[in-house]
């Protein structure tokens, strides 16, 4: 955090199984339910809450506008004070960055943030269709009209960039669906290898459907505080120690070629004859991990981050993301998924829980359920949480969570850590 801020902390969380084909659960129970988890979790009362920030991507879904009164309204919390953040497949990390944001600059003391999507209300190619519209509707829209063919192309560069195979794509579907085996709140938990990843129907070359991750129902909710009030409410609060937040123009076509930025690790050497950022990488991921390094005070990510929760909609994004965090230099992604390194047991396990992938991706509870998974690693308390202690990375103590929107168009880094 900025040197005149607030410390601000986590100190407590709940999510709901994320599932699909569920239009029973009205979305303000799916909250209330991740909600009263968190709550209870510390025993914290309604007294203790000074205002929400609330994160859901689409009124669509819902058929609903106001749909983040009607949630405060459900949970009691009126008339504390609330705002909605909406921005794309980032909401949820975008969302949780202003809660932080509330207590840092000190108008709050504890703020809950919520974030929830209900996607099975529509067919899959009417969400497909809303989704879309996140894309520049005057002139990605008439001529894509749906965020696969989008990454799939990417996708393509990349590969034609650094060499890398779609069965190196695969290999972090096999990675996120295993580790998903042992979480309880994932929504599609499977044990499958790179040829059933490659044989699954083909959406867009090279972008099977074991490539993408499904639309889905559910909540999240993260409870944030003060230094003081989160030490007087929970026994092991977790430190947001650091924040970024990059963006990049929503046009594929408009970016511009330049050097890459470095990050503190790197020099203008290692990236001397690479066009940047094109389309093989997310300029505003680069962006957000640097702000967020500076404040956290890291100098080499692989070495003093411990595991990661990241934003993989696609097998590619995960890949592409690792060199924007610098797990990895820029044309290594590939190898380094490859390599076993982001495995549970490898040098910086990413997406233990699942990840999207495998956890689904109910856009505005994705962000702050990644927050959650963090807090309970962090707490060294998923035994606690998931009723399994396999996905407990070791002595972990400083995570990072990413969350990402369209291609690239928004993305936030958050540095959480053990005190």
């Amino acid at each position: 955090m900025g040197k005149s801020e607030r410390e601000v902390y986590m100190i407590s969380g709940g999510v709901t199984k994320f599932s699909k084909a569920s239009p029973d659960m009205d979305f303000r129970l799916r909250v209330k339910k991740a909600f009263d988890y968190a709550m209870n979790d510390i025993g914290m009362e309604l007294k203790d809450i000074d205002g929400s920030v609330a994160s859901y991507f689409s009124d669509h879904f819902q058929r609903q506008l106001m749909s983040g009164i009607m949630v405060q309204d459900y949970l009691g919390l009126t008339p504390k004070p609330s705002m909605r953040v909406e921005g794309g497949g980032a909401t949820g990390g975008l969302a949780f960055q202003t809660g932080v944001n509330e207590i840092a600059s000190g108008r709050m003391d504890t703020c809950v943030v919520y974030g929830f999507e209900t996607m099975s209300h529509v067919n899959t190619w009417k969400g497909n269709e809303f989704i879309a519209l996140a894309s520049d509707t005057n002139f990605d829209y008439p001529v894509g009209g749906f965020y696969t063919g989008y990454y799939a192309m990417m996708a393509v560069r990349y590969m034609h960039e650094f060499g890398a195979t779609p069965e190196q794509l695969a290999m972090v579907s096999v990675k996120n669906h295993k580790n998903a085996l042992h979480n309880p709140y994932a929504q599609s938990p499977m044990n499958i290898s790179v040829e059933d990843v490659r044989n699954s129907p083909m959406v867009s070359y090279p972008l099977t459907r074991l490539d993408v991750c499904t639309m889905s129902d559910g909540a999240a909710v993260a409870i944030l505080a003060s230094k003081e009030k989160a030490f007087e409410l929970c026994d092991n609060p977790v430190l947001i120690k650091g924040i970024g937040t990059g963006t990049d123009t929503m046009r594929l076509s408009d970016r511009p070629f330049g050097k890459v930025p470095l990050l503190p690790h790197e020099k203008e050497s290692d990236y001397k004859n690479l066009k940047y950022p094109g389309v093989h990488s997310f300029r505003a991921g680069r962006t957000a991990a640097i702000e967020a390094y500076k404040n956290a005070g890291i100098k080499d990510p692989v070495k003093e981050i411990d595991l990661v929760e990241l934003h993989d909609a696609y097998t590619s994004s995960e890949i592409q993301t690792y060199e924007d965090l610098g797990l990895c230099k820029y044309g290594e992604g590939a190898k380094f998924v490859e390599s076993g390194k982001a495995n549970l047991d490898g040098e910086v396990p990413v997406n233990p829980s699942g990840g999207l992938l495998a956890c689904g991706h109910p856009v505005g509870a994705t962000g702050i359920m990644q927050s959650v998974f963090m807090f309970w690693q962090l707490q060294h308390t998923i035994q606690k949480h998931f009723k399994d202690s396999t996905l407990q990375v070791k002595d972990a103590k400083r995570g990072l969570i990413h969350s990402h929107a369209g291609t690239g168009t928004y993305v936030t880094v958050s540095i959480m850590e053990a005190i």
